[in-house]
């Protein structure tokens, strides 16, 4: 093995400059951990700078003997096997425990490091797809239908909401029924799921399960379909793995709302998209490709928004190739194939101005959806952008404790939650810096590349200026698909350059941590949380669901305009949100107990349930933050307050009428 010189690589070259900017960027980046502390500012320069130091290296080495390590044969055919017999065990112990908990993580880890295994250490000879692909489906759907199956209702919060909406329109037999939602606009995901309600005749949680949740676990294919077009089999399966395991990816095959079904048809779209540029397309592609636009627009309008950002990507792509404003030609064909860029402006001009349209009529909080968007965006603009203005995303947590009483294990787990991302990110840096090189240039891949930037701006540029009305959370799922084919194409150019000892290392460490790190994440475990103390457990037993159509019963159901302020009803987050969303208590009179630093409340109504005093859930402070943490009956029942309902579980405290309390 020897090194290769400068003269001989032109370091000045896109790829080599832009690695050489990276690491630069990484050490500016790194210098703002002295005056803010948030996790990605720690993490992502490391990440960026590892990243661009591994390619550099790759470009500088240069192996004449190299000879991969691979899989013996037997080892290669036991493990499909290995896998599959895994994936049944884990069935048999979530039956057997009742519920996907800390021991069918640590073991849907162990199998997704199998599964990964195969892929990147299987030789030539001993990689069979077809039994590949059956494992990375067979995997995403038992991790996602255990979560579905051990769960008495519906995992998540914005389903209940959902679930009603359908409901609604079953009872009244008309798209009528939600007229006063936002939602009226997108209606397709609910119209799905009541025809499938109809058609089964069957409820609409079996419905549900039965249409969006069996195509979620299918939906991987689509991004193997669409890495296919880009590089080998090998590399496809790869992608489509790390797609699948994602933490995200995951949280929408559980939570099956709008989001659910705006991802599938985003993937579609991406899939046609990326094929219309690497093919010589028919009238038929491009239509497939319109058709699945619209249906983005008439699901979810965070999605829409999402594909505008894909489209617009497309578009500077075919921008930059049309006027070759960096030089960019497209000679290396054993790459990617010479394809003259394929004109996207007249699909980029449909798609923004049908959903103006569309939002244009959507009703959305006394006025449309447009118009009400852009009075938040200008809002936020005057009131809270600012550089750095960091805040805590109340939806995914606050504080868990004071910096004063953290312990290790509070410190650890943002870092668990991100270390699968951060893996990707980095493999997706490499793949980044290989497609910018001149010869290998071409639409589709800076499609992906720009594509993946733009998301990367919403999900943590933004945040860094307190801009958060894109919900960025939401994002994550989307950007996972550009992330997993380049970081595909990014471990095949490093295994494909570095000599075998540092190549082994790093794949070996990739598909040790990745699986693990993915399913431990907050995002895969909302039915069942690995870390019960700082994250909240987003699905119910059924007493809890029992108590809260009990606690409907007991109060009578009250509009919002019947209640008085002093008649809200309060209790930890997110039970409050069930009881608002499923029609017990009005929506606009739920809300999490304040309670102060002395672990006083001081609320009339309120609610307690054991899971507060055993795992923790969310409450505010006089601040209004919201902090997680643990509460005993006597404290949010007090005992000056009349007890007018219990299960054992969950109990309804209001003011005695005997003390006046």
């Amino acid at each position: 093995m020897r090194y290769r010189s400068l003269s001989e690589l032109r370091p000045l070259r896109l790829d080599t400059v832009a690695a050489i900017v990276g690491m630069l960027i990484a050490l500016a980046l790194f210098a703002l951990r002295f005056f803010v502390s948030q996790i990605y500012l720690n993490t992502v320069p490391i990440v960026l700078a590892v990243a661009c130091g591994l390619y550099l290296l790759s470009l500088y080495q240069q192996d004449h003997a190299r000879v991969f390590p691979a899989f013996p044969a037997r080892v290669a055919m036991a493990l499909p096997t290995v896998v599959l017999v895994g994936l049944a065990g884990l069935v048999t112990l979530m039956v057997i425990q009742g519920e996907r908990t800390a021991l069918f993580f640590g073991a849907a880890g162990v199998v997704g490091t199998l599964l990964l295994s195969q892929i990147l250490f299987a030789s030539e000879r001993d990689l069979h797809p077809g039994l590949i692909v059956l494992q990375i489906v067979c995997f995403a759907t038992v991790i996602r239908f255990t979560a579905l199956y051990a769960t008495p209702g519906y995992v998540g919060i914005d389903i209940w909401t959902h679930s009603g909406l359908v409901e609604a329109i079953l009872s009244e037999e008309s798209l009528g029924a939600i007229s006063h939602d936002k939602h009226y606009g997108s209606p397709f995901y609910h119209l799905l799921v009541a025809a499938s309600s109809l058609l089964y005749d069957i409820p609409v949680r079996g419905a549900l399960y039965l249409s969006v949740g069996l195509v979620m676990p299918l939906s991987v294919l689509l991004v193997y379909a669409t890495t296919n077009l880009l590089v080998s089999t090998r590399w496809a399966l790869l992608a489509t793995a790390c797609y699948a395991v994602a933490g995200h990816v995951t949280r929408w095959g559980m939570h099956l709302i709008p989001t659910s079904l705006g991802l599938v048809f985003f993937l579609g779209m991406l899939y046609a998209l990326i094929r219309v540029m690497r093919i010589e397309y028919t009238i038929r592609d491009f239509f497939v490709l319109l058709l699945l636009s619209i249906a983005v627009i008439l699901t979810h309008q965070v999605s829409t928004f999402i594909m505008l950002v894909l489209l617009l990507a497309a578009f500077l792509a075919q921008v930059t190739f049309v006027l070759g404003p960096f030089g960019l030609t497209r000679l290396d064909t054993s790459v990617f194939r010479t394809k003259k860029p394929v004109n996207l402006v007249g699909l980029v001009v449909f798609n923004f101005g049908l959903t103006i349209f569309v939002w244009s009529l959507t009703p959305y909080r006394q006025q449309s959806f447009l118009a009400t968007v852009l009075s938040y965006f200008s809002q936020t603009l005057e009131e809270s952008a600012g550089f750095l203005n960091i805040a805590s995303d109340s939806s995914s947590g606050g504080a868990t404790a004071t910096e004063s009483t953290m312990t290790l294990l509070d410190q650890l787990v943002p870092y668990v939650d991100k270390l699968g991302f951060l893996f990707l990110l980095g493999a997706t840096f490499v793949g980044c810096l290989y497609v910018v090189h001149r010869r290998r240039a071409e639409q589709s891949v800076f499609t992906l590349l720009l594509a993946s930037a733009f998301m990367l701006v919403f999900v943590l540029g933004l945040p860094m200026f307190g801009i958060r009305n894109f919900i960025p959370t939401r994002w994550f799922a989307f950007l996972y698909a550009p992330m997993a084919i380049l970081g595909a194409i990014g471990l095949r150019t490093l295994r494909q350059n570095l000599t075998p000892g540092i190549v082994f290392s790093v794949l070996f460490v990739f598909i040790l941590v990745y699986p693990g790190a993915m399913l431990f994440a907050a995002e895969s475990t909302a039915d069942n949380p690995v870390f019960s103390e700082h994250h909240e457990k987003l699905a119910y037993d059924r007493s809890e669901l029992a108590a809260a159509e009990s606690i409907g019963t007991v109060t009578g159901s009250p509009a919002g305009d019947e209640i008085r302020p002093d008649q809200q009803l309060h209790t930890d987050h997110p039970y409050q949100t069930l009881i608002g969303r499923t029609g017990a208590y009005a929506p606009a009179a739920t809300d999490p107990a304040v309670v102060a630093s002395n672990g006083t409340v001081t609320h009339d109504y309120t609610v307690y349930r054991t899971r507060q005093s055993s795992e923790g859930s969310y409450f505010r402070t006089p601040s209004g933050r919201a902090e997680m943490r643990k509460v005993s009956r006597s404290q949010l029942c007090r005992p000056e307050q009349a007890t007018v309902y219990t299960n054992g579980d969950v109990t309804l405290c209001t003011p005695s009428p005997v003390t006046g309390a």
